[in-house]
Protein backbone atom coordinates (compact mmCIF):
# COMPACT_ATOMS: atom_id res chain seq x y z
CA UNK A 1 0.00 0.00 0.00
CA UNK A 2 1.41 3.29 -1.02
CA UNK A 3 1.93 5.31 2.17
CA UNK A 4 1.71 9.69 1.34
CA UNK A 5 1.65 12.66 3.12
CA UNK A 6 -2.13 15.19 3.71
CA UNK A 7 -3.20 16.74 0.88
CA UNK A 8 -2.20 19.58 2.53
CA UNK A 9 1.77 18.96 1.44
CA UNK A 10 0.45 18.15 -2.11
CA UNK A 11 -0.23 21.52 -3.58
CA UNK A 12 3.02 22.72 -6.20
CA UNK A 13 5.52 24.81 -4.17
CA UNK A 14 8.89 25.77 -5.35
CA UNK A 15 12.33 26.57 -3.53
CA UNK A 16 12.88 28.87 -2.56
CA UNK A 17 8.95 29.53 -2.65
CA UNK A 18 8.67 32.09 -5.68
CA UNK A 19 5.86 33.55 -7.37
CA UNK A 20 3.64 31.36 -9.44
CA UNK A 21 0.95 32.29 -12.01
CA UNK A 22 -2.50 33.37 -11.10
CA UNK A 23 -5.98 32.01 -12.58
CA UNK A 24 -5.46 35.27 -15.00
CA UNK A 25 -1.90 33.52 -16.08
CA UNK A 26 -0.40 36.59 -14.18
CA UNK A 27 2.82 35.99 -12.07
CA UNK A 28 1.60 36.18 -8.52
CA UNK A 29 3.77 36.58 -5.40
CA UNK A 30 2.52 34.86 -2.40
CA UNK A 31 1.51 37.38 1.07
CA UNK A 32 3.35 36.51 3.98
CA UNK A 33 0.94 34.16 5.28
CA UNK A 34 1.06 31.23 2.37
CA UNK A 35 4.91 31.92 2.06
CA UNK A 36 5.06 31.06 5.53
CA UNK A 37 2.57 27.83 5.33
CA UNK A 38 4.47 26.92 2.16
CA UNK A 39 8.44 27.09 3.93
CA UNK A 40 6.68 24.89 6.86
CA UNK A 41 5.45 22.48 4.08
CA UNK A 42 8.90 22.38 2.35
CA UNK A 43 10.61 21.81 6.08
CA UNK A 44 7.79 18.99 6.61
CA UNK A 45 7.96 16.93 2.99
CA UNK A 46 12.19 17.11 3.59
CA UNK A 47 14.09 14.76 5.01
CA UNK A 48 17.30 15.72 6.52
CA UNK A 49 20.02 15.19 3.72
CA UNK A 50 18.05 15.33 1.06
CA UNK A 51 18.34 18.93 -0.06
CA UNK A 52 21.72 19.43 -1.06
CA UNK A 53 24.35 21.56 0.16
CA UNK A 54 21.73 22.04 3.39
CA UNK A 55 22.05 18.27 5.22
CA UNK A 56 19.75 19.97 8.29
CA UNK A 57 17.04 20.79 6.43
CA UNK A 58 13.86 18.79 6.92
CA UNK A 59 11.62 17.38 9.68
CA UNK A 60 11.86 14.06 8.42
CA UNK A 61 8.02 12.95 9.07
CA UNK A 62 8.56 10.46 6.31
CA UNK A 63 10.93 8.57 8.48
CA UNK A 64 8.24 7.73 10.94
CA UNK A 65 5.98 5.86 7.80
CA UNK A 66 7.14 2.26 9.34
CA UNK A 67 6.90 3.02 12.50
CA UNK A 68 3.81 2.07 15.22
CA UNK A 69 1.63 3.88 15.87
CA UNK A 70 2.11 4.77 20.14
CA UNK A 71 2.93 7.37 22.29
CA UNK A 72 6.63 6.81 22.12
CA UNK A 73 6.45 7.31 18.43
CA UNK A 74 4.31 10.27 18.49
CA UNK A 75 6.60 12.02 21.10
CA UNK A 76 9.34 11.50 18.85
CA UNK A 77 7.45 12.61 15.76
CA UNK A 78 6.41 15.95 17.97
CA UNK A 79 10.00 16.76 19.08
CA UNK A 80 11.10 16.25 15.62
CA UNK A 81 8.87 19.16 14.21
CA UNK A 82 9.11 20.90 17.08
CA UNK A 83 12.73 21.21 16.69
CA UNK A 84 12.97 21.57 12.55
CA UNK A 85 10.57 24.16 12.76
CA UNK A 86 12.28 26.17 15.41
CA UNK A 87 15.37 26.08 13.66
CA UNK A 88 13.92 26.51 9.83
CA UNK A 89 11.28 28.65 9.70
CA UNK A 90 11.86 32.03 11.65
CA UNK A 91 8.91 33.51 10.44
CA UNK A 92 6.50 31.36 12.21
CA UNK A 93 5.96 31.60 16.30
CA UNK A 94 5.18 28.16 17.01
CA UNK A 95 2.22 27.94 19.82
CA UNK A 96 1.71 24.22 19.90
CA UNK A 97 1.83 21.05 17.70
CA UNK A 98 -0.66 18.42 18.04
CA UNK A 99 0.12 14.91 17.54
CA UNK A 100 -3.19 12.90 17.91
CA UNK A 101 -4.05 9.08 16.87
CA UNK A 102 -6.84 8.79 14.37
CA UNK A 103 -9.87 7.65 16.69
CA UNK A 104 -11.37 5.74 13.62
CA UNK A 105 -7.83 4.45 12.18
CA UNK A 106 -5.60 3.78 14.48
CA UNK A 107 -2.59 3.78 11.51
CA UNK A 108 -3.27 7.26 11.25
CA UNK A 109 -1.56 10.30 13.25
CA UNK A 110 -3.26 13.90 12.64
CA UNK A 111 -0.46 16.69 12.90
CA UNK A 112 -1.61 20.31 14.11
CA UNK A 113 0.91 22.67 14.16
CA UNK A 114 -0.72 26.37 15.56
CA UNK A 115 1.47 29.27 15.13
CA UNK A 116 1.58 33.18 14.84
CA UNK A 117 3.40 34.87 12.34
CA UNK A 118 5.92 36.78 13.94
CA UNK A 119 5.80 39.76 11.75
CA UNK A 120 1.90 40.57 11.93
CA UNK A 121 0.75 38.28 15.28
CA UNK A 122 -1.71 36.24 12.78
CA UNK A 123 -2.71 33.03 13.85
CA UNK A 124 -2.48 30.27 11.85
CA UNK A 125 -2.93 26.19 11.35
CA UNK A 126 -1.96 23.80 9.30
CA UNK A 127 -2.83 20.02 9.56
CA UNK A 128 -1.54 17.08 7.94
CA UNK A 129 -2.08 13.75 8.59
CA UNK A 130 0.26 10.57 8.32
CA UNK A 131 -0.17 6.99 7.93
CA UNK A 132 1.79 4.74 9.82
CA UNK A 133 2.83 0.89 10.24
Amino acid sequence: MARKLAPELSPPIGFPLLGRPDADGRWAWPGLARSVADGLRCVLATRPGELLMHPDFGAGVQDFLNQPNNLTVRARLHERITGAIARLEPRAQVERIDVNEDPEDPRVVHIAVHYRLRRTGEPQRMALALTLG
